[in-house]
């Protein structure tokens, strides 16, 4: 055989392989949760199961507002990897203000169904699902939901912020600006070259996920939002650094955004009650009674204050940003 066919077998069977790895990349191992979101403080929680795309399942927490009927309701989006039980803190946080709660989990991840593989418009997909669930709730005001996600969580509310009108605020937590520099972030710590290995990688996740990165990228979401959008952000986040929240910030357009830098990491923030009730303030600001119109203003304002230690938030696996 020649040198040649060695060569081209060899590059098929390398990609062979490359295909593989990134299904299975695709396709997060679902950690199984072990919270109990009534020992935690949510109060009146129910389990409800979701209709999602391809005839699949989302397992859900549902806490209604206590207390108060037709209360303004948040949807709460955990990040890849994780499970309903990463936001439950939140969750209290958030009922105890006042609100209804629901807490989805994505495909393939905690007790939801599984599906061929994971990305952030599936994410957003499966926001919708909960977003269109819980709208039709007697407990909640269908005129006052709002969104909170985690990394690509976070990037899920940003872009669902971007198609839907019925959505008031939404609060973004540690998201990333665009999934194609976060793939070279990752090749780089890896010594691989991202031409042309890096680039066929990414161009082949775009076909698995369908969809360009360059439409679905917070940075391109963002200035679409149809809703005020706080975006809050760890100074020492070392798995999406702070660069990206400030290029988001940067790239708003006329967008209704405020950006909060805390101290903390992608997973940790230093003083979780502190950052809570920035979050309820931002959320009754929108939420409290005003007509949806109202949501949109001019610019949006930079906010940087002394160490703002906030809440604990999920782990997450740095490699899975290269998927998005």
């Amino acid at each position: 055989m020649s040198t040649g066919w060695i060569a081209a077998a060899s590059a098929l069977a390398l990609l062979a392989l490359a295909r593989w790895v990134l299904r299975r990349g695709l396709t997060p191992a679902a950690e199984v949760p072990q919270d109990d979101p009534g020992a935690r403080g949510l109060r009146g929680v129910q389990t409800v199961w979701l209709d999602a795309p391809r005839g699949r399942k989302l397992f859900a927490w549902f806490a209604p507002a206590q207390g108060v009927s037709r209360a303004p309701a948040v949807v709460l989006m955990h990040g890849w990897g994780g499970h309903a039980g990463h936001l439950l803190q939140a969750a209290v946080a958030l009922q105890r203000a006042g609100y209804a709660v629901l807490l989805p989990e994505a495909r393939n991840h905690g007790r939801s169904d599984r599906d061929d593989h994971s990305s952030l418009p599936r994410f957003a997909e499966d926001l919708g699902c909960a977003l269109d669930w819980l709208k039709c709730q007697p407990e909640v005001d269908a005129d006052r939901l709002a969104a909170l996600g985690h990394s690509v969580g976070a990037a899920a509310v940003l872009l669902a912020a971007s198609q839907r009108d019925d959505l008031r605020a939404v609060v973004s937590v540690s998201s990333f600006a665009h999934p194609e520099q976060v793939m070279r972030r990752w090749l780089a710590a890896r010594r691989i070259p991202y031409w042309p290995l890096g680039w066929l990688v990414n161009r082949y996740v775009e076909s698995v996920i369908g969809t360009r990165f360059a439409r679905i990228a917070p940075e391109t979401t963002l200035p679409q939002a149809r809703c005020p959008v706080l975006l809050i952000h760890g100074r020492s986040d070392r798995t999406v650094p702070l660069d990206d929240a400030e290029q988001l910030f940067a790239r708003r357009g006329t967008a209704s955004v405020e950006l909060l830098i805390v101290e903390g990491t992608h997973e940790q923030f230093d003083d979780e009650p502190a950052l809570f009730d920035t979050v309820r303030a931002f959320l009754h600001k929108h939420l409290a009674s005003a007509p949806l119109a109202a949501a949109h203003d001019a610019r949006g304002t930079a906010h940087q204050p002394p160490p703002l230690p906030a809440a604990s938030t999920p782990a997450f696996d740095p490699s899975s940003l290269t998927l998005q």
